[in-house]
């Protein structure tokens, strides 16, 4: 299967985004970290051909209206049904999380009824290929420290202040 290799224009900076010939979003990460990109993608995809192209005009769309502020504009989007059954768990867990809230690692491993894979959890967490449509970066500390994000601790905080969680962490 074929997939298409795409950049989006972000206040953070371009985004590489793979898609499927049908749309579905297999990736999405900043493109200063397209070594990380390529390797998750690699990882679920082995030996997939991978070719640059424009983005879907759906993909483009929800992003575009995300970074104006429609929050929810990302949580329509078709994604890849990859990663192992916990992975795609807590992936799913992350999706469930609203923008402007966050959770811990210990709340986001409870949620999916194991509350002491808060370790196994930050790995799913940190193996996420879809960063922002997949909301990694609204999970913290908790103590409410911004923990580490792959795409750096600056843009998680700039997405979190974009969403309207940030402030309660500072308080």
């Amino acid at each position: 299967m074929s997939h298409t290799l795409s950049r989006l224009p972000s206040p953070l900076g371009d985004l590489l985004a793979i898609t499927a010939a049908d749309g579905t979003l297999h990736a999405l990460d900043f493109a200063d970290f397209t070594d990380r990109l390529h390797r998750l993608f690699a990882r679920h995809h082995p030996g997939a051909a991978l070719a640059e192209g424009p983005a879907p005009a759906a993909l483009t769309a929800a992003v575009t209206a995300y970074f104006a502020g429609d929050l929810a504009a990302l949580d329509a989007l078709p994604l890849a049904g990859i990663g192992s059954e916990f992975q795609r768990r807590v992936w799913a867990a992350l999706r469930r999380i609203p923008a402007g809230e966050t959770r811990s690692y210990g709340q986001l491993a409870a949620s999916i009824g194991q509350p002491a894979a808060s370790r196994a959890v930050g790995l799913a967490n940190g193996a996420n290929p879809i960063g922002i449509a997949v909301p990694c970066h609204r999970v913290i500390g908790s103590g409410g420290a911004l923990t580490g994000y792959a795409g750096g601790v600056e843009r998680k905080a700039w997405l979190l202040r974009h969403e309207g969680a940030l402030a309660p962490l500072l308080a």
